[in-house]
């Protein structure tokens, strides 16, 4: 019984172990909204000259333990680049995930970097290249974990001791990425883009002890997306991602249809989405968004479609995204009045 007890309330931990050998990353449902999440260089594919977002995912309630998951991210084109056209932009993205009932936590603070050289202005044609990189931290909570010892009798007790010791809680590595992608705009109402990442370029050690040489394999990535406008009211967006890491495969993508009602076919207003989003073999998601005023709010639901169904019922979680896209005008004449670097997308 104890040899029982000792595996059941070791799972969560060692569940948590495996996703990170197995080299799952975190993820966004609506990972349009996190292009640094995608590829470095999809950073400054927005109109406008900053923007701000943040995001907040709750997963597997109804299975164990919920999984959450938080994110804000910033990007800003901040200079001029060698040749008019050209531009920089600046960011930053800021994550935390915790899982299981070891609170298995895992914070990243990842600076970018991207520089977007013009190629052809009448079409607003882009070559971008980006490199992002900086400290994450990995922790977990050995007082939330229950051990076989400390049940004295059939009972348990957090105040009996336990004869489980942990050389180390926690450590820190440094992780770095960096991406290339092509926008431009194929007709006056379509614009598309391509690209391609890597991730972990140096496969950073993640074992939180030395006696254990783990690494976190490097993640290949490609991208695509359109954005067309149907008519002066209507738009629609599509978005697509193939990741491999090490053994791993996933496929996602989705498209959301946006209609404005500003007469100008501006987002100022009011502008409400609705669309959905598929990860291959795990989960399908609807998505509401509404935009008003340059703030935009979303929320998505997953309706998991996994090996895990017959735990779960279809349910997977709820994500919620706010996003801000402003325009400094001081910034915009600092960037001697250029339109390809504002009106990118």
């Amino acid at each position: 019984m104890k040899r029982y007890l000792s595996t059941l309330f070791w799972l969560p931990l060692l569940f948590s172990a495996y996703n990170l050998q197995a080299q799952q990353d975190l993820h966004f449902s609506q990972f349009y909204e996190f292009p640094l999440l995608r590829n470095p260089a999809l950073a400054g594919i927005f109109n406008g000259n900053y923007r701000i977002t943040a995001g907040y995912r709750n997963q597997w309630q109804s299975v164990t333990a919920p999984y959450r998951t938080m994110i804000i991210s910033g990007e800003c084109k901040v200079l001029r680049g060698l040749n008019t056209g050209d531009f920089v932009t600046a960011g930053i993205q800021a994550t935390s995930d915790i899982a299981g009932d070891s609170k298995l936590q895992r914070t990243q603070v990842l600076p970018v970097i991207s520089y977007h050289k013009l190629l052809d202005e009448e079409k607003s044609s882009f070559l971008s290249v980006a490199f992002m990189g900086g400290p994450v931290n990995e922790r977990f909570d050995p007082s939330k974990l229950q051990f076989d010892d400390q049940f004295v009798s059939g009972t348990y007790s957090a105040a009996n001791p336990t004869r489980q010791q942990f050389g180390a809680t926690g450590f820190t590595y440094m992780d770095a990425s960096a991406g290339i992608s092509f926008k431009t705009s194929v007709t006056d109402n379509i614009n598309m883009y391509a690209g391609a990442g890597i991730f972990h370029i140096t496969e950073p050690r993640i074992a939180f002890t030395k006696d254990y040489d783990v690494r976190l394999n490097r993640k290949w990535v490609i991208n695509g997306g359109l954005s067309a406008y149907v008519n002066d009211l209507d738009k629609l967006v599509l978005y697509a991602d193939y990741f491999i890491q090490g053994g791993s495969r996933m496929l996602q993508g989705g498209g959301l249809y946006t209609h404005s009602f500003d007469e100008s076919g501006e987002e100022a207003a009011l502008s409400i989405a609705i669309g959905a989003a598929y990860r291959w073999k795990d989960a399908f998601i609807p998505i509401i968004k509404l935009y008003t005023h340059n703030l935009g709010v979303g929320l998505s639901y997953d309706v998991n479609i996994s090996g895990l169904t017959a735990a779960s019922q279809f349910r997977g979680g709820f994500e919620l995204s706010l996003s801000y896209t402003g325009l400094w005008k001081r910034l915009a004449e600092s960037l001697e009045k250029v339109e390809c670097p504002i009106k990118i997308w």
